[in-house]
């Protein structure tokens, strides 16, 4: 019942954050775009400590010594909504590829556009990829690491699919190496579910792929090989 309970508060609490903290986070932008990313940045913070306090559900992290100094393109597992919090907090000043939908949501679709996604059609095929290329190296320019879920949607603990190109391409027209991140958050906040169980999600940062030269699909076979394999030594929640 405690779980539920905390679950439950949790999950309010975030959902009227968003409606409440949204539109400050709009105004801000009026300061610049580093001043609202700071002003995200708290927020996620926020919903870290709450997740944790009312939850009982906390974060370690190794490996993060790996990330390379110029920055570059992070692959990561995508099986929770924790991860889409944890890794403002977790990464360098970044941009995310995401899906075009969620940027027409009101508030929350209003303050993502300001922070200078790559939104794109999931059906676009070809030219989706080719948008992630060339919007993805605009941002590299400005000095953004690009983070991709390279399976393209909420993957349920435990199953995974075929990861796209497009981080690979991306990479490799930009001359930066990928980063491959493994979690086991899905297993803790579970895809559509109410109940957060207690524990602590193991994140593990990868050492960076070199991308020159080489097949993008042998590039995503590896990033494959290793954040599965890293999952499956992860321990699980009772």
């Amino acid at each position: 019942m405690r779980r539920w309970l905390g679950s439950i508060v949790f999950t309010t609490a975030l959902f009227v954050s968003v409606v409440l903290y949204g539109p400050i986070a709009l105004l801000v932008r009026a300061f610049g775009y580093r001043a609202m990313y700071a002003a995200v940045i708290l927020w996620c913070r926020a919903m870290l400590t709450l997740l944790r306090r009312l939850c009982g559900l906390e974060y370690r992290v190794r490996g993060l010594e790996r990330l390379p100094e110029q920055n570059a393109v992070i692959l990561i597992k995508h099986s929770s909504s924790w991860e889409t919090i944890a890794q403002l907090v977790l990464f360098p000043r970044q941009t995310w590829v995401l899906k075009q939908e969620l940027i027409w949501a009101p508030i929350l679709g209003w303050a993502i556009f300001c922070l200078k996604p790559i939104p794109i059609d999931r059906k676009g095929g070809r030219a989706a990829v080719e948008q992630v290329v060339r919007h993805g190296q605009a941002r590299l320019a400005e000095g953004l690491w690009v983070v991709i879920f390279p399976e393209g949607t909420r993957v349920p603990a435990g199953q995974t699919r075929r990861y796209g190109l497009s981080g690979a391409l991306l990479a490799q027209a930009a001359g930066r190496p990928v980063v491959p991140v493994a979690h086991n958050s899905g297993y803790y906040w579970p895809r559509r579910s109410l109940l957060k169980r207690p524990g602590t999600i193991e994140v593990v940062v990868g050492e960076p792929i070199a991308t020159t030269g080489r097949d993008p699909r042998e590039i995503n076979a590896e990033v494959h090989a290793w954040i599965e394999s890293q999952i499956a030594q992860m321990p699980k929640p009772p």
